[in-house]
């Protein structure tokens, strides 16, 4: 017996002495392949392809300008941005032309669009329709873009010019 056990360790020592470096690695991994394989644990071949993002096109593939465009504003984070420069941009067509006509938005910053009235009584009627307009808003770019509507009348016109003023009433003044 222990002639058999010297004999089948120096097959065992010669075979290793003769393997080194990578070969011996490998010839290591392919016998703990085949041993997961008879234990029925070997890992599953995964589809590679489903764990990566699917590419669409080739970054070197010429596009239309409109997709670069909307693939640019993804990548930046962009799309609350341009989708209140959407609204305050096609002003006419959320609200419709008829008011449109006598209001015009302002700003679109921190969920309150402001406006601005071209009369003291259109301003009151747009803060009667403030619920309807941000409705429309809303319906035309989305819930979480408005949240408040501010109507503002019309500014008054300013006759002073230059740096210097003058105290007294104004313009008036000369009227007589």
């Amino acid at each position: 017996m222990s002639g058999d056990s010297k004999g089948a360790g120096a097959d065992d020592s010669g075979s290793a002495e003769e393997l080194k470096g990578p070969d011996l690695v490998r010839k290591a991994l392919a016998e703990a392949k085949a041993a997961s394989r008879a234990k029925g644990t070997a890992p599953r071949k995964s589809n590679v392809r489903s764990l990566r993002p699917k590419v669409v096109r080739d970054s070197l593939e010429p596009m239309r300008f409109g997709e670069a465009i909307q693939n640019l504003v993804a990548q930046k984070g962009w799309e609350d941005t341009t989708t209140k420069a959407d609204v305050l941009a096609n002003w006419d067509k959320v609200v419709g032309p008829e008011i449109a006509d006598h209001c015009r938005p302002v700003s679109l910053e921190d969920g309150e669009l402001v406006l601005v009235a071209e009369s003291t009584a259109w301003a009151t009627q747009l803060r009667l329709l403030t619920k309807t307009l941000l409705r429309r808003v809303q319906d035309h770019a989305g819930a979480g873009i408005a949240s408040k509507v501010t109507v503002r009348g019309p500014s008054q016109p300013d006759w002073r010019k230059g740096k210097l003023r003058v105290q007294g009433r104004g313009p008036r003044d000369t009227y007589g």
